[in-house]
């Protein structure tokens, strides 16, 4: 489908793993490692993201990976809502909260850039 070989070298997955590593970390601390249904929503919501951008690549169809990057950039939209419930709640400081938005969000450009690059492939396979 393209010049990446595998998964693992897109920069929106490898973001992404590194959003989930920091998800999973902030999970186990405090107050927010016993609120069970936050911590578990937050937590899928980060895998999911991860699990969309390799199954899209992995179908080796452009109209696929879109639609598979579309599901994974909305994931990451469910992440921020989480971390805003999270931060709300005070299971977040300040610069704990700032340090995953700003990751979350980054992914989530990451995503939308990425996303644009394989529609615009797409419609160039449909004219030529």
């Amino acid at each position: 489908m393209s010049r990446i070989g595998c998964f693992e070298d897109i920069i929106a997955w490898q973001k992404a793993r590194e959003l989930n590593k920091q998800v999973y970390k902030t999970t186990q601390q405090r107050d927010l490692s016993q609120d069970f249904g936050l911590k578990s929503q937050l937590q899928r919501a980060s895998v999911s993201i991860m699990a969309n951008i390799a199954e899209g690549f992995e179908r080796n169809k452009r109209g696929e990976f879109h639609q598979y990057l579309s599901t994974a950039k909305a994931s990451c939209a469910e992440v921020r809502s989480h971390l805003y419930a999270a931060f709300d709640a005070g299971y977040l400081g300040d610069a704990q909260f700032q340090t995953l938005m700003e990751a979350a969000q980054e992914v989530g450009r990451i995503l939308g850039g990425l996303r644009s690059s394989v529609a615009q492939q797409r419609n160039d396979d449909q004219h030529n």
